[in-house]
Order: structure tokens, then C-alpha cells, then sequence
């Protein structure tokens, strides 16, 4: 869950059509069945990481387990462009730039995501976290100066409709996991996701994305360093289920998903993945119940399938 909705930056690098020398027609047939798998794959990721997430904060207070998420996945992301000889950043402006852009991204967004699992389970952070998109395009008129069409206004309301129907059905006792605490944290997180996603677009940066990532986690990761003096370290349980949780989080996630991504970026098909962003939540809910046993109602159903009509209607009329 790295620099992942930076989709804008697509036209940045060159496509590449991928053709052979006497075996054009097979590479044709075959490039968009590989894009297509790649970017679900990426968006499978991400919605995994909220199972990982669960997992970790219930053996590990959550801010320092971010934190070292942050810092070991922000070192070899370094490593790894260093040894590809990619330049960093020039000039204070462009170090600014992405350290703030690292503290809204991952610092406070994913800060007040994990501090929202201990009180939510991990399939209602999966829909709260589809708020993104359907905010972003609710701002962007004013903040980027983007042109908020009907079809945007129907999505917006399919979206935000189905988000308030499933949280009204999972807020409250009858000893469910969720509480209103929880949702409110994981909303101001997504908030926070948001304006670091409004930052990226009017500054965007020109940095290559493996070096943007590694910058970003890095200002996220010291930002959090006080954490790991405040909260206990006696309540950290050095078990396999957190050990697992916290290889998953940053191998799979911080540095697999963001390569897949810079796989996608490099030949102009980040696009792709926003086609897909739909399925966010319903892999999200979807996984929840299969791994970790979370309950899923009709009334859970009803509302994903607005929200992801709304995300999906949002993406077409953006996509013209």
C-alpha cells in the first residue's frame, strides 16, 4: 500500500508495444490478457493487505508495527535503486514535496488505518477505503480543476450510498466487531490518503516511482519513530502470526505490489488499474470472510454492489 493511486503518472513513461520480429500477431493477443492479470493481481494485494493488517495489530501494538514496516520496506527499496542507479531527488523543494507526500500517503493514512483495525474488522476497512476514489472526484473540481459530470454525480451517489448502508449494518453491539470509533478513524485516514493524492497531482513529481516510494516510506517511517517509545513493548508477541503478518506486509505489499505497479507505470498502463479499483472492496469482503471467518449479510452485499457500481460508473465517465 505504497504510492499506489498515483495513477496520473502513466503518461509519464513511454509505451511499449511489446512487438517482435515475426510474432507481432501472438504478442498483440497476448499483452492485454498479461496487463489485465497483472493489474489484478495488484489490486488482489492491496486488498489483502487489510488481512495482514488485522493480523498484526492483535499481536503488535500498531503504530510500531507500521513503523518497522516502514523503515525495513523503505531500505530496500533504496538498496534496489541504487543498485539500478536511479538518481534522488535535487533540490530541498523536491525532498519536501515527498516527505510530505509520504506523511498524508502512508504516515497518516495507514497510522489511522491500523489504529482503526483494533476497533473494525478487516472487511469494513476494505469499504471505508473505497471512500478514496468517490472523494477524490468529489474535490478534484475545486482542488485540481476537474469537471464533475453527471454520470460522476450518479457514482459519487451509488458509492457514498452503499459505504453509509453497510456501515449502518455492521455499527453497534450483538458483539460485532466494528464500532463507530473505529469507522471515524478509518474515514479521517482516508481523508488524509486523499489530500496526499491532491498533493501528488499538483506537484507531481518527476523522480523515478522506485525512488519516490522509497523517499516516501521513509519520511512516513521516521514520523512514526516516537511510537516505538510511547507504546509498550512488552505488548509486542514475537509469534508467527505477527512475524507472517509483518513479512507479508512489507514483501508482498510495500515492495511486490509497488513493483507491479512500476511494472504497469513503465509501460504506460497504470491506467488499468483504475478500471479495476472496483473489485477493491469486494476482494476485500471477500477475503475477510474466507481467511478470517468475518461475518457477510445480505445487507453487506447490497451495499458493496453500490459502492462498486459507483466506482465503476466513476472510472467509465473519467476513462471517455
Amino acid at each position: 500500500m505504497g504510492a499506489r493511486h498515483t495513477d496520473d503518472k502513466g503518461g509519464m513513461a513511454d509505451k511499449h508495444d511489446g512487438s517482435v520480429s515475426g510474432s507481432a500477431p501472438q504478442t498483440r493477443a497476448v499483452r492485454p490478457l498479461v496487463v489485465t492479470c497483472v493489474a489484478l493481481l495488484y489490486i488482489l494485494l492491496w486488498s489483502s493487505a487489510f488481512i495482514a493488517t488485522r493480523v498484526g495489530v492483535q499481536h503488535s501494538p500498531p503504530l510500531s508495527l507500521l513503523c518497522i514496516r516502514f523503515l525495513i520496506a523503505a531500505g530496500l527499496l533504496a538498496a534496489l535503486a541504487c543498485l539500478r542507479g536511479l538518481p534522488a531527488p535535487r533540490g530541498r523543494q523536491a525532498w519536501l514535496r515527498l516527505a510530505l507526500f509520504g506523511l498524508l500517503n502512508s504516515g497518516l493514512y495507514l497510522g489511522f488505518s491500523y489504529e482503526a483495525t483494533r476497533q473494525m474488522s478487516a472487511g469494513m476497512g476494505s469499504i471505508i477505503a473505497a471512500l478514496n476514489p468517490l472523494l477524490l472526484t468529489l474535490m478534484a473540481p475545486r482542488l485540481l480543476g476537474e469537471r464533475l459530470r453527471p454520470g460522476k454525480v450518479l457514482g459519487l451517489v451509488l458509492g457514498f450510498g452503499g459505504v453509509v448502508f453497510v456501515m449502518g449494518a455492521r455499527l453497534g453491539g450483538g458483539g460485532k466487531v466494528d464500532t463507530a470509533g473505529g469507522m471515524a478513524l478509518a474515514v479521517v485516514g482516508v481523508i488524509c490518503l486523499v489530500c496526499g493524492t491532491i498533493v501528488y497531482k499538483r506537484w507531481s513529481p518527476r523522480e523515478h516511482p522506485l525512488v519516490i516510494n522509497a523517499v516516501q516510506l521513509s519520511a512516513a517511517g521516521l514520523a512514526l519513530l516516537p511510537a516505538l517509545l510511547v507504546e509498550h513493548p512488552e505488548r509486542v508477541h514475537l509469534d508467527a502470526p505477527l512475524l507472517w503478518s509483518a513479512v507479508y506486509l512489507v514483501f508482498a505489499i510495500s515492495i511486490g505490489a509497488s513493483l507491479l505497479w512500476f511494472w504497469l507505470l513503465e509501460r504506460g498502463e497504470a491506467s488499468v488499474v483504475s478500471a479495476y479499483y472496483f473489485l477493491t472492496p469486494i476482494f476485500g469482503l471477500g477475503l475477510a470472510a474466507l481467511l478470517l471467518g468475518e461475518p457477510f449479510g445480505l445487507r453487506d452485499g447490497i451495499g458493496l454492489l453500490a459502492v462498486a457500481a459507483g466506482i465503476a460508473l466513476i472510472n467509465r465517465v473519467s476513462s471517455r
